[in-house]
C-alpha cells in the first residue's frame, strides 16, 4: 500500500510515517502543505492520501477542500482525513460519494494497527468513519422509524459497522459464526428497506443511518 501524507506539523507526520513504514506501508511522500499534497498524489498516484484538515497558510480548511480536490481528479485514490477538528462544511460534500473516504479524529486513535486496517479499508474502496464525526455532521438528532425495529444484537452489529468492522472482525467480537452476522446484516438491509442496488452501498447506507440516529 502506497501512501501519502500531508500533516503541517513535522513532529507528527515525520513520526506518523516512521511508524507506518515499520508496519510495512509505503510512505511516497511526507508533505506540510496542501499544494505540495496535491502535487505529490499527481506525481506518486498512491492508494491512500492521509489528510489533515488544517494546513499552511491560514490553518483553516485548506487541508479539506484539498481533500475535496482529490476526490473529483483522482477517484481511484481513497481519502483519509485525519483531524483534530471536524468540519462541517466540506465534510457532508465528501461523505455524499463515501466509497473510498476516510475521517477519523486524532486523539480517538490509540492503536497504529487499527489506523492501518482503516488506511487499507479506504484504498479498497470501503470506509473509515468515526462515529463522532457523522453523529456531529448529522447534528446528532434522535430519528425514530425503521431503526427502532432493530433487535438490540442488531443494533450492536451495526454499531460495530459504523467502526468499520468487517464481519469477520464483529463475529470476532461477539465469539459467534461469521454466517451468524451475515444474517444479522441481511435483517438490517431488510428492515432499514435497503434492497441490493448497483449504484448504493448498502452496508454505508446503514451505517449513515445509524450514525444519524446516535448522539
Amino acid at each position: 500500500m502506497r501512501v501519502v501524507i500531508a500533516e503541517d506539523s513535522a513532529l507528527l507526520r515525520d513520526g506518523l510515517a516512521q511508524l507506518l513504514r515499520l508496519r510495512g506501508v509505503e510512505v511516497a511522500a511526507a508533505v506540510g502543505d496542501a499544494e505540495t499534497l496535491l502535487t505529490a498524489v499527481s506525481e506518486h498516484r498512491p492508494d491512500v492520501a492521509v489528510v489533515d484538515i488544517r494546513l499552511p497558510p491560514t490553518q483553516t480548511d485548506e487541508g479539506v477542500r484539498a481533500a475535496v480536490r482529490l476526490r473529483a481528479d483522482h477517484p481511484g485514490t481513497g481519502v483519509l482525513v485525519f483531524s483534530q477538528y471536524v468540519e462541517t462544511t466540506y465534510a457532508a460534500q465528501l461523505l455524499s460519494e463515501p466509497a473510498g473516504f476516510g475521517y477519523l479524529l486524532k486523539e480517538r486513535v490509540v492503536d497504529i494497527g487499527e489506523f492501518v486496517d482503516a488506511m487499507e479499508r479506504v484504498a479498497r474502496g470501503g470506509t473509515a468513519l468515526d462515529p463522532e464525526v457523522v453523529a456531529q455532521l448529522f447534528g446528532a438528532s434522535r430519528r425514530a422509524g425503521a431503526l427502532d425495529t432493530l433487535t438490540p444484537r442488531e443494533r450492536e452489529v451495526l454499531a460495530l459497522m459504523a467502526e468499520g468492522r468487517t464481519n469477520h472482525a464483529i463475529a470476532a467480537s461477539f465469539t459467534v459464526s461469521e454466517r451468524a452476522v451475515e444474517k444479522h446484516v441481511a435483517n438490517i438491509f431488510v428492515k432499514l428497506d435497503l434492497p441490493p442496488s448497483d449504484t448504493g452501498n448498502r452496508r454505508v447506507l446503514a451505517v449513515l443511518r445509524y450514525l444519524d440516529s446516535v448522539r
